[in-house]
């Protein structure tokens, strides 16, 4: 055996058994469900770039409660007053605050395309996760090499 071969590769060829795709599913499928996992991948990526508007629109908000107290203390009273009506505590959108648009968003997008591609997954491949990524890295990993291994 040369340096470079992991002993456990020839023990198991192929992805790990719970990400290896059940007997019968077809390439079709298997690159189906890829595409489906990279669209909630997006969906995810997504959903956090909501919780950091969430964020960062109420740190805003802090903020700028913070400049009406300096305007006040600067002796500008009505501008002070002014930000304070218009600005601090708005609504991002008609009768929301962020909170609210993340709990909308996750209530009626977000839950329903997890549980429908778990779904998916439960009926076709048995609920594995990432089975067509798992067969890409057989195509792309070198084989014996221990940083290239098929598990860990």
């Amino acid at each position: 055996m040369s340096s470079h071969t992991a002993p456990h590769d020839a023990d198991r060829p192929g992805p790990d058994p719970a990400h290896r795709r059940p007997e019968g599913v077809s390439d079709a499928t298997v690159r189906a469900l890829g595409t489906l996992s990279e669209a909630l991948e997006t969906v995810e990526r997504a959903r956090g770039h909501l919780y950091a508007f969430h964020q960062l629109t109420g740190g805003a908000d802090r903020t700028v409660g913070e400049s009406v107290h300096q305007l006040r203390a600067a002796g500008h009273l009505d501008l002070a007053e002014l930000v304070e009506r218009e600005i601090v505590g708005r609504n991002v959108l008609p009768g929301r605050w962020t909170f609210q648009v993340v709990e909308e968003y996750n209530a009626t997008y977000y839950r329903p395309f997890t549980a429908v591609e778990e779904q998916v997954r439960d009926v076709l491949v048995a609920g594995r996760e990432h089975v067509h990524e798992a067969e890409l890295k057989e195509t792309r990993r070198t084989h014996g090499h221990p940083d290239h291994t098929a598990a860990p």
